[in-house]
This record gives structure tokens, C-alpha cells and sequence, in this order.
């Protein structure tokens, strides 16, 4: 019924509609079902490409299994911050996941990106990540090393001196540049290959179009990451009669 679990029926119908091609609230309306649930059904279990409904429904059931003989990671525990509901906040972190990992991310690594993300303060303590997550210290230490080599996250000392990991709308700007020094330097080794296999050559050609190419993405992905900081950091301008308005360079 709509508001409770889906049956198994449900996820069959879900995946006959993505073989079928429809959108996720085009199935959701077949169902009478929100297209969230839709959503995070389909990306909890495999993903539009990959979704089976009797493995999805299986692995539904082992979960609900599991956190029935799990004991509450902390009892004393606060409540949700602004009045949020638990279990939504907790499938959607699943979701949040799944998705950094389709695009490559390692699963502690999508992890604690997620934790990091949905943190209204926007940092964590090493000690706040290990308890979140119940894993361990070590885990969360590789975890972080590897963000930050990607620029994805960044460190800072608080007033007690402790150590936080930071992501921020300046930690996307950095990590778009990281990504841009990267590509540039493809391009450098791409025509390197160019003048030693000899200009004009059916291989030197392909490295220069393939230089080419990325020069042109690397320049465009900086000019982009440049432009949307400038966008975050600008504050509107308040007309005569209190409405905001878009400054004179941004009309």
C-alpha cells in the first residue's frame, strides 16, 4: 500500500518499466507511489542498469533482518536535527552512496563523503566520523587521505586545537581546479608523444586531437568552476522596493 514497504510485485513492476525506458516518476505514477521512493529503491539496489526486483526484494528483506538483531548504535543518541525523520535521512545517506560509488568512489571513501555532506555543520572530528560510521580509526584515516588527495575535502584546526575535515562550496572550486592541473598535464604527456613518434603520423595525429580535446575541457572547466565560486559568493543586490535583483554584471 502506498506509505509502507514495496512488495515484491511493486519491484517487478519497477523493473519492467526501466527495461521498458521510463523516467522514475513515470513509474512511480503506475505504482501511486512518491518518485523519492522510486528513486532510492532502484539506486539502493544495483541502479537503473543493474536492478533486479527478486535480488532488490531479497536484499530488502536482509536488511530489515539485520537491523532487527543489530542493537541501536548509541542509546543515548539525540534526536534529528529540525524535526528530520531518521529512517528517510538514513535510506537517503544509503542512496547518497551507492551513487558515489557508481561514479568510482571506494565504499568507505562514499562513506564518509556522505557523513561529511549531510552534517549541517559541515565538518567532523576523526572521533565524530568513527562514531557515526562504527568503524574504525584507521578506516576513516585512509578514508580521509584519499579525499583529500582527490581535493575533495579539506582540513582545519577548531579552537581546541582538534583536527576537522571540512567540505565546503570552496572545497568544489578546489577540487575542479585539482581535476583541470590533472587534464593539463595529460595534455603535456599527450604532445610530448606527438614530436617523438614524429608530427603527421597516423599516432602522433591522435595523441594532437586527443591533446586537443582535453586542453579545451581543462580551459572550459576552469572557466566554469571560476564562474559558478563567482555566482555562490555573490549576494543578491536589494532593489528600491526590498525584492532582490541581479547585479549590473550579472544582467
Amino acid at each position: 500500500m502506498p506509505g509502507g514497504r514495496l512488495t515484491q510485485h511493486e519491484r517487478q513492476q519497477i523493473a519492467l518499466g526501466l527495461a521498458e525506458g521510463l523516467a522514475y516518476a513515470q513509474i512511480a505514477r503506475g505504482l501511486g507511489r512518491p518518485t523519492s521512493t522510486v528513486t532510492r529503491e532502484v539506486m539502493r539496489n544495483g541502479g537503473p542498469t543493474a536492478y533486479r526486483a527478486d535480488i532488490a526484494h531479497r536484499a530488502t528483506a536482509h536488511r530489515a533482518h539485520r537491523r532487527r538483531r543489530t542493537a541501536p548504535r548509541d542509546p543515548k543518541a539525540p534526536p534529528q536535527a529540525h524535526g528530520r525523520d531518521a529512517e528517510a535521512v538514513r535510506e537517503y545517506e544509503e542512496v547518497f552512496t551507492t551513487l558515489l560509488m557508481r561514479s568510482g568512489l571506494p565504499k568507505m571513501m562514499a562513506r564518509v563523503l556522505v557523513c561529511l555532506y549531510t552534517t549541517d555543520a559541515g565538518s567532523l572530528t576523526a572521533s565524530e566520523l568513527v562514531q557515526r560510521l562504527q568503524v574504525s580509526p584507521a578506516s576513516v584515516s585512509k578514508a580521509i587521505t584519499f579525499l583529500e588527495d582527490q581535493g575533495l575535502v579539506r582540513r582545519e584546526r577548531d579552537e581546541g586545537r582538534r583536527e576537522r575535515y571540512v567540505v565546503d562550496d570552496d572545497v568544489w572550486y578546489q577540487s575542479m581546479i585539482a581535476n583541470a592541473r590533472a587534464e593539463a598535464q595529460f595534455v603535456e604527456t599527450a604532445r610530448q608523444g606527438v614530436s617523438i613518434l614524429g608530427p603527421g603520423t597516423p599516432a602522433a595525429v591522435r595523441l594532437e586531437n586527443i591533446a586537443r580535446f582535453m586542453d579545451f575541457i581543462s580551459e572550459s572547466l576552469v572557466r566554469a568552476a571560476e564562474q559558478a565560486r563567482d555566482v555562490l559568493h555573490t549576494k543578491p543586490a536589494a532593489a528600491s522596493d526590498g525584492t532582490a535583483e541581479a547585479g549590473s554584471d550579472r544582467a
